[in-house]
């Protein structure tokens, strides 16, 4: 009986842990997604924009010496502003050219923003300035107040991203311009302004999950190069374009890489990632969750 309770607890912890990092793939996911939906290419540089937001943050919190709230605004104000950066600069001159060369264009401006944060700050592990909690033990299970507050803002976000979508002219906008992009520009529906709003609230999407990751885990150059198959294959499963499947498949994704450390090394969990995207590319190409 003991065990059982013991295996129980472990599963229930794995499953929370599970929800936080759905919580940070949610974000970039929903803003990948948004941004494929409406200019018809994986932008890959998605996962650079955590990276910046996470350094963002970390000038702010470390050098400033300012709190890490505001150090998180600071962050996604500057990943909205790479992210309108990088549209403008590298994809808006060839919005005709061809998804696949977009897709090799959004690399290499990923190389270029992931190579910058390197030689400010260098390769080795950064932490944010934050103060010490106790972790917060509900039935065995262990959670930091940094979690819960992660879990709640993402959530927040999550909630105020689909109200856009749905409850506001922008958002008609853009559904409208993902729809059909000729009939949106007839509607007089000015295009260029609708993807230059969007290409700002994905950065600033981003750029809160690299803060969260920040905060949960630890900081440098690659994390957002780790994270971008987790956060393309959370796209992929909730059917790319949506963003309510975002979220879902996103969650999903979370749980299945932390509930997979029960019997794979962590060295192979954002190979999970990887498979999960070949899985759903052979048995369902649309996805999961109807649009």
């Amino acid at each position: 009986m003991g065990r059982g309770k013991e295996v129980l607890l472990s599963l229930l912890q794995f499953f929370f842990n599970g929800l936080i990092s759905g919580g940070i793939l949610a974000l970039p996911a929903i803003g990948f997604s948004l941004l494929y939906k409406i200019l018809r290419f994986p932008n890959f540089a998605f996962g650079s924009y955590l990276t910046c937001g996470a350094y963002a943050a970390l000038f702010v919190n470390e050098t400033l010496g300012q709190p890490i709230l505001l150090a998180f605004v600071a962050a996604m104000a500057t990943t909205a502003l790479i992210g309108v950066a990088v549209d403008q600069g590298a994809f808006r001159r060839l919005r005709r050219r061809r998804p696949l060369t977009l897709a090799i264009v959004s690399i290499g401006a990923s190389f270029i923003l992931e190579n910058t944060v390197r030689f400010i700050w260098g390769g080795g592990l950064q932490h944010y300035r934050l103060p010490v909690y106790r972790d917060i033990t509900l039935g065995g299970i262990h959670m930091g107040k940094e979690q819960i507050t992660i879990l709640g803002i993402a959530s927040f976000f999550m909630v105020l991203v689909q109200a856009l979508l749905q409850r506001t002219r922008l958002g008609k906008a853009m559904r409208a311009l993902a729809d059909n992009p000729q009939l949106a520009e007839i509607k007089g529906i000015d295009t260029e302004r609708i993807i230059l709003l969007t290409s700002g609230i994905g950065g600033a999407l981003a750029g809160a999950s690299g803060v969260f990751l920040g905060v949960d885990t630890v900081i440098d150059p690659l994390m957002g190069f780790n994270l971008i198959l987790s956060v393309f294959a959370g796209a992929i499963l909730g059917g790319i374009g949506s963003a309510k499947g975002a979220m879902a498949g996103a969650l999903v994704i979370g749980l299945a890489e932390e509930i997979s450390l029960i019997v794979l090394p962590s060295t192979y969990k954002s190979a999970l990632g990887l498979g999960i995207i070949i899985l759903i590319l052979i048995l369902r190409p649309s996805g999961f969750v109807r649009n």
